[in-house]
C-alpha cells in the first residue's frame, strides 16, 4: 500500500485532520499532482488559517507554476499567523521566500 493509499485510508475517519490533509499535499507534489495538493493546502487554510507549515508549501507549489501573485499573498498571509502565533522559524522561512520571490 502506498503512503496515499495509508493516508486516504485514515482521512476515511478523519477527513477534516490537518495533519493528514497537509502529509497527504506532500505525497501529491512527490508525484506531481500539484492540483490535488493545491486543493488540500487551500481546505487546511480555510478551515484552519494556524497551520502555517501550509502556506510555505502552498506558496512553493504557486511559485512552480508561475503564479507568482499569488505566492506572495500567501507567503504574507502565512507570516501574519507566524507573527501572531509567536513562531520566529516560521515567519523568518515564509519571509526569505518571499524575498527570493521578489527579488
Amino acid at each position: 500500500m502506498s503512503r496515499i493509499e495509508k493516508l486516504l485510508e485514515y482521512m476515511k475517519t478523519s477527513d477534516k485532520d490537518s495533519f493528514l490533509q497537509h502529509a497527504l499535499a506532500l505525497e501529491y507534489i512527490k508525484i506531481g499532482n500539484d492540483e490535488e495538493a493545491r486543493k488540500l493546502f487551500n481546505e487546511i487554510l480555510l478551515r484552519e488559517p494556524t497551520y502555517i507549515g501550509s502556506y510555505y508549501h502552498l506558496g512553493k507549489l504557486l511559485e512552480r507554476v508561475a503564479d507568482f501573485e499569488r505566492a506572495i499573498r500567501v507567503y504574507k498571509r502565512g507570516m501574519e499567523e507566524a507573527k501572531r502565533a509567536g513562531d520566529n522559524h516560521s515567519y523568518n522561512e515564509l519571509q526569505a521566500a518571499l524575498e527570493d520571490i521578489e527579488e
